[in-house]
């Protein structure tokens, strides 16, 4: 899979080897001797990517980037490279949320494999946001009452119950229900309840009951 690395580091003559090596296996490279260049034009994540960050820099650290970039909603994988392999400070990226930390020297059978699977990653939880982003979609476009429906519909209600808490009739809330299926594209309830479960309908909703 093809993308675009950020290299980010102070070390010039480790970004050009680092550069060189990813040109070659087919990558577009953009370089940065500072964590502020890149804070100062942020790479464009619309396509695959991620960002190859030094741990210790001048000015802002790798680690402080990290936390800056994660505060503007950035989403691009990091993968760490340090020439001092540290535990406690592996330990710590990874729980912020680096994709892997390589110690230098770093080979290019483990530079690249590193670089594959986070873009790969990436890509995966790119396209599941997109699918969450369609469905909020499809939910705002239900109506108030269609709301009303959907909600008790996936919290198990049959259609019966739903029409004696809405003070309709069991036809009215049938064909309610028929467009909720219809605008939310799915032909059963498991989808649909999913479709809740997803977008965290289910969940809203049991806290609302607890503090009901």
């Amino acid at each position: 899979m093809v993308g675009t690395i950020h290299v980010v580091d102070d070390d010039t003559s480790f970004r050009t080897a680092l550069e060189r090596r990813l040109r070659k296996a087919g990558y577009e490279v953009a370089t940065y001797s500072s964590a502020q260049q890149l804070l100062d034009r942020l790479p464009d994540e619309n396509g695959p990517a991620c960002i190859l960050l030094d741990v210790r820099m001048p000015g802002v650290s790798g680690p402080e980037l990290q936390t800056r970039l994660g505060e503007l909603g950035a989403t691009l994988p990091i993968i760490f490279l340090t020439g001092y392999a540290d535990v406690r400070n592996t330990v710590k990226a990874m729980k912020a949320g680096a994709e892997d930390v390589l110690t230098k020297p770093v080979s290019s059978e483990q530079l690249l494999r590193a670089v594959e699977q986070a873009i790969a990653r990436h890509q995966m939880s790119r396209g599941a946001k997109a699918k969450l982003d369609a469905l909020r979609v499809q939910l705002a476009r239900l109506t108030p009452r269609e709301t009303q429906v959907f909600e008790l519909v996936v919290r198990g209600k049959i259609n019966k119950q739903i029409a004696q808490q809405l003070g309709a009739t069991e036809r009215t809330i049938k064909a309610h229900r028929h467009r909720v299926m219809e605008k939310m594209g799915v032909q059963s309830l498991a989808e649909l309840v999913s479709i809740a479960e997803r977008l965290g309908v289910l969940s809203q909703m049991s806290g609302e009951d607890a503090q009901g």
